[in-house]
């Protein structure tokens, strides 16, 4: 009786009705498309660095500040963080190869560097890996040119976007065989190498950053950061080259107030003459296959299976992991500032629009009241016929719970449509940072029925708190106030 009744006074108070159902429908549109977008967001961003680069967990050393695969996620002091050496590193491996439920095991050692090729100088993401079992884990990495780089080889693989940007600025057509020259600096000095590049390749979904990285042996890294090399191989240098080496890098580029001379058989220093030097001081045969794979790493990335828990198995990871000063972390922490980004943006997101809802819930809680007051009459009248405080509570909460069902599904409806509007005209996204966290160049939205259904709730929860207050005046109406209105 009281559903039919409420049903009769939303059309009788058609106006006011639809003010309130409106209000609640916009709220539930705005807080609908946001998190779709963040929803949106977080997929692509999971496919960008899952299925290419950090798995579901990552185990490194603990530390005080927070780290992703390439440096420290704080961008204030990012430059000048060395990522630690994961240490008991065999005790780790062995207790993580004890675990169910996964999928792959794979080791990276990680750098930052210069690279030098056809006098083009670039800042680079180093990504030292285990070739054996690196390619099999990450499926998103897709060869375009040359092969994939081996275990116990020297070489290095660059992205196609790196290779673009190399040819257009040196208008040299063929790099691969080319070689590359890293150059890093740090407490143990300056450090060169000279590596051959052996294969381009893409990303099938690339993150903010992930078309800088360069997939590297193992060794190569662990030289430039001047950490344990495992190979007994070492380059031959004579003595003017190891000059290089050991002499400061201001004494190198600043000759001429500098006490240190260039060797006697060079006038001048140049990338040039590096690259000279360094083709006969790199390694002589490659198909010597010297094991590159041994030696210090930071970290042990895991894949798992799609029906494990990746929160319980972190947690239960974490305290086995406790003796070895190390931490597992998901993909999320590891993968950088662009997923950290994209949480601050949905915590932001989700606090304005709870200002909002506090603002719509003053607007239809005082609109109702003033629907009240116009109804003292009817009111008075019920409860002078002998309508109970639950038959007059039941009447307003059913009148508002209607209407915040319908705007509910009013605001998804609009929300439904306005993403098929949007992806049909292909609008192109112009911000870099925006299209790498949406997964592409072209805004594209997807209907996600979980934000959908929080959408639908939140304009439910709307209804029953906006009855609070309107409830408690209406159980103020005495009967005495329908015979004063006559």
């Amino acid at each position: 009786m009281s559903f039919f009744l409420a049903l009769k006074n939303i059309y009788k108070n058609i106006k006011n009705s639809a003010i309130i159902a409106l209000l609640i429908a916009l709220i539930c549109f705005i807080f609908f498309i946001g998190n779709i977008i963040i929803g949106k967001s977080n997929i692509s961003l999971y496919k960008s660095f899952n299925k290419s680069l950090t798995g579901d967990v990552v185990i490194q050393k603990k530390s005080d500040i927070t780290m992703n695969l390439f440096g420290a996620n704080s961008p204030v002091i990012s430059e000048f963080f060395e990522i630690p050496v994961l240490p008991y590193f065999e005790e780790i491996i062995s207790l993580v190869n004890s675990k169910k439920n996964i999928t792959g095991i794979t080791t990276q050692v990680s750098g930052r560097a210069y690279l030098d090729i056809f006098n083009v100088r670039e800042a680079a993401l180093l990504c030292g890996i285990d070739a054996q079992t690196y390619f099999q884990m990450f499926p998103g990495i897709i060869l375009e040119e040359g092969r994939l780089l081996q275990n116990g080889e020297y070489g290095a693989m660059i992205t196609r976007e790196r290779a673009d940007r190399i040819k257009s600025q040196s208008g040299v057509n063929t790099i691969i065989g080319e070689t590359l020259l890293f150059t890093s600096g740090g407490d143990y000095g300056f450090k060169i190498r000279a590596v051959p590049i052996i294969g381009i390749f893409r990303y099938e979904n690339p993150g903010l950053f992930m078309n800088e990285i360069i997939i590297l042996d193992p060794q190569t890294v662990r030289v430039l950061n001047s950490i344990q090399v495992a190979s007994s191989s070492s380059i031959k240098l004579d003595e003017d080259s190891e000059y290089l080496l050991t002499s400061d890098i201001d004494d190198i580029f600043n000759m001429e107030t500098s006490s240190t001379s260039i060797p006697s058989n060079q006038n001048t220093f140049s990338v040039e003459f590096l690259h000279a030097w360094l083709a006969e001081a790199k390694p002589q045969n490659n198909n010597d296959q010297d094991e590159l794979t041994g030696g210090s790493w930071n970290f042990i990335i895991i894949n798992l299976e799609k029906k494990a828990d990746v929160n319980l198995f972190i947690n239960s990871l974490n305290a086995e992991l406790e003796p070895y000063n190390a931490i597992a972390v998901d993909w999320r922490s590891s993968a950088g500032t662009s997923t950290i980004l994209l949480l601050l943006i949905q915590v932001l997101f989700n606090a304005g629009m709870f200002l909002v809802c506090i603002a719509g819930i003053i607007t239809v809680i005082n609109i109702i009241l003033i629907s009240v007051f116009r109804r003292t009459r009817e009111i008075g009248t019920l409860r002078a016929i002998g309508a109970s405080n639950l038959y007059i509570k039941s009447l307003i909460f059913y009148e508002n719970l209607i209407l915040s069902a319908i705007a509910g599904t009013t605001g998804i409806i609009a929300g439904v449509l306005f993403i098929n509007w949007i992806n049909s005209i292909n609008y192109i996204i112009p911000n870099n940072l925006i299209s790498s966290l949406l997964g592409g160049n072209t805004l594209n939205l997807v209907f996600i029925p979980n934000i959908a259904f929080l959408s639908f709730l939140l304009s439910i929860i709307l209804g029953v708190i906006v009855s609070i207050y309107p409830i408690q005046v209406t159980l103020k109406i005495e009967p005495i106030e329908a015979v004063r209105q006559g």
